[in-house]
């Protein structure tokens, strides 16, 4: 890759498809403002596309051969694009080169002190943190997060300091690709049924990606998290490898003392070990939940590894206020607080039911929850089911299929019977535009709405608003 501020030749002219999903458009968006002429493509118009042309990218709406211009230098694709796209297939029968997203990324990375982000879970809200405190620092990081931040378009920014902070995708093993200074895993876990067939895999595939760390670069990784500690024995005997560990255990090199909720947001006291300062700081941090209170201690770790004042850091961590999907508030209606999130691994269903316990107060809890991706309801639904016992009441969707074919047997009933299983109040609904009336016909003053999955449940946040503002409700 050329220096910040330009693209190379095969990204001087690429054509995404699929260019409004949150992990391609934070890539269009750096090359756009480093110069280059971005075109693509994607099924519907959206306010990221919108975004992306205000930055003169070129935008087709609908995928066509003939959107591919005749002097594009690359196709840019994702894990997600079909090999029998119409602009993939033209582009090889033209001789374009096919970039995958994981390699844009790389390059974009290159010439710069990069921190990816890995994770079964927590990669967005940790990359997100990271980017908001240290542009508060005004270090002017760069960054591409799978979310955005505040405004469509915010997932991604090109930055004139030396720090750029990326998600680091496990799901595929594109996380491969990049070459970081500083890399943080949260946790590890088996996820992505598709692509992983055990843990001995997730492992293999995460020892990859820590051996990518440049020498004399960091490791930072959960004390707590058994799947950490695991990969933590693998690893941590590799030469020119620093490994600092964060969490509650008394071990750990930024060891958190005490996480204390107050109501939506949750103060943090952490201890540095010697090597690190030695210092005890308590700062706040402005989202709920011990999860997030957690990420944003692997975020002080990651900046303390590239010698950034923990100090300094750790109140601009406060200035971190949320990413859209991640227990997003949509809005209040008839005393009805709806709130939306992006959970869709058992993990991250528990863990934002239990965050959200307390913003809830003595209102119930309910939940419309979509399953994301048939492998993994056929792996992990019992387990969906399971954490959905933690809400009041939940209404389960149809699968949302995203990429995957069905697979027979595999239904949205694997998680109901299990949530019902363990004594919870669940509810089918195959009919998704049914799903506002019957939200409110249940909800009461002071309870909280939370829509809950990776698909398009995220869009009945506000059709649920305004029924439970309509007169008759």
């Amino acid at each position: 890759m050329a220096p910040a501020g330009t693209a190379s030749d095969t990204l001087d002219r690429p054509h995404f498809i699929g260019i409004g999903g949150a992990g391609m458009s934070g890539v269009a968006k750096v090359l756009a403002m480093r110069g280059a002429r971005v075109s693509g493509s994607d099924t519907k118009d959206s306010p990221i596309v919108g975004a992306l042309c205000e930055l003169g990218a070129t935008v087709h709406i609908g995928h066509s051969a003939e959107n591919l211009a005749a002097d594009a230098t690359s196709v840019v694709v994702s894990s997600a694009i079909r090999d029998d796209n119409l602009e993939l297939v033209t582009a090889r029968e033209r001789g374009i080169p096919v970039v995958h997203r994981s390699d844009a990324l790389a390059a974009l990375m290159d010439g710069s002190r990069p921190i990816a982000v890995a994770g079964t879970h927590g990669k967005t809200t940790t990359t997100s943190m990271l980017a908001v405190s240290l542009r508060t620092l005004g270090l002017d990081p760069s960054y591409v997060i799978g979310g955005d931040l505040d405004a469509p378009g915010s997932s991604a920014l090109h930055g004139e300091g030396e720090i750029f902070v990326a998600e680091a995708d496990e799901s595929d093993r594109s996380f491969h690709k990049y070459a970081p200074e500083v890399a943080i895993i949260l946790n590890v876990e088996l996820d992505h049924h598709a692509n992983y067939a055990s843990m001995e895999e997730i492992y293999e595939s995460y020892q990859t990606f820590v051996g990518r760390v440049r020498p004399g670069g960091a490791l930072v990784i959960s004390a707590d998290h058994p799947g950490a500690r695991e990969l933590t024995a693998r690893v941590g005997g590799r030469d020119g490898l620093r490994v600092l560990t964060y969490g509650e255990d008394a071990g750990a090199d930024v060891r958190v003392l005490a996480i204390e909720p107050h109501g939506l947001t949750s103060e943090v006291t952490v201890r540095l070990a010697e090597s690190l300062g030695g210092a005890e700081l308590t700062f706040t941090v402005s989202v709920p939940g011990r999860h997030y209170a957690l990420n944003a201690v692997a975020a002080l770790t990651a900046g303390a590894a590239l010698d950034v004042p923990a100090a300094e850091l750790a109140p601009a961590l406060a200035s971190y206020t949320g990413v859209k999907r991640r227990l997003q508030l949509k809005g209040v209606a008839a005393g009805v607080q709806v709130i939306d999130s992006y959970a869709h691994h058992p993990t991250e269903i528990a863990a934002d039911l239990e965050a959200i316990r307390g913003g809830a107060g003595e209102g119930r809890v309910l939940v419309v929850f979509q399953p994301h991706l048939f492998s993994r309801t056929q792996e992990l639904g019992t387990e969906m089911g399971q954490a959905l016992a933690l809400a009041d009441a939940s209404v389960v969707l149809d699968i949302y299929p995203a990429r995957e074919d069905p697979v027979p047997g595999v239904t949205s009933a694997l998680i109901i019977d299990a949530a019902a299983r363990h004594g919870a109040d669940v509810t089918a609904e195959h009919d998704r535009n049914a799903v506002p009336e019957l939200i409110a016909g249940m909800a009461k003053p002071g309870d909280l709405v939370l829509t809950m999955g990776a698909g398009d449940v995220t869009d009945l946040g506000p059709e649920i608003l305004a029924r439970l503002q309509s007169p008759e409700n």
